[in-house]
């Protein structure tokens, strides 16, 4: 059972003192540092079916193979991708990024 992800609403970081929305300064939060998490599925299970996992196990979950994966910073997806090999590590190439960009206006959607 896959939990709802929220998408990032831009708008909460445009400013409310009447300045341009393409004025924001987020410079003094640049060096701020977030988790991002690539999310492939999730499954949800009982204690006791976490304690029968053996090396070996599949846990399926319950996310088709085909569909992309979410991109989570501090618990709100702010994009899906697909999952890439970068120099035998593993990455994710942006295919849709949610949300509003501050500046955008209203049906500018990313």
């Amino acid at each position: 059972m896959t939990e709802p992800q929220h998408d990032l609403d831009y708008e909460q970081l445009e400013p409310t003192d009447g300045a341009s929305a393409d004025h924001v300064d987020l410079a003094p939060v640049a060096d701020v540092t977030v988790e991002l998490v690539v999310e492939i599925g999730r499954r949800r299970m009982t204690i006791g079916e976490a304690l029968d996992l053996v090396p070996g196990a599949v846990v399926p979950l319950g996310r088709p193979s085909d569909e992309p994966v979410d991109i989570v910073v501090n618990g709100l997806r702010i994009a899906r991708g697909e999952v890439v090999v970068v120099d035998e590590e593993f990455g994710v190439r942006l295919t849709e990024v949610t949300g509003r960009r501050p500046g955008a206006t209203s049906g500018d959607d990313v």
